[in-house]
């Protein structure tokens, strides 16, 4: 399965919706409920997910979706 494609289904999980369609640009701001508890869930859900595991200095640094794709893309993820 694709990199976006995966992460897309596991911001649909973290925040229950399924019909929810992110672009590169799609920041906190756009989604509803996207606190640090979410950011937590979704650092956790991607990175059992993609088998990687993010520094605390990513994670803080990122607040975006295309930001978070960028990360798994960096760490050489396997998943394709």
């Amino acid at each position: 399965m694709h990199r976006r494609l995966m992460l897309q289904n596991l911001f649909r999980e973290v925040f229950d919706d399924e019909s929810l369609v992110l672009a590169p640009e799609t920041s906190r701001a756009d989604i509803e409920g996207w606190d640090s508890v979410a950011q937590v869930q979704l650092v956790l859900a991607i990175e059992e997910a993609f088998g990687i595991q993010f520094t605390e200095t990513e994670v803080s640094g990122i607040s975006a979706f295309g930001e978070f794709l960028d990360a798994i893309q960096k760490r050489g993820s396997l998943a394709a």
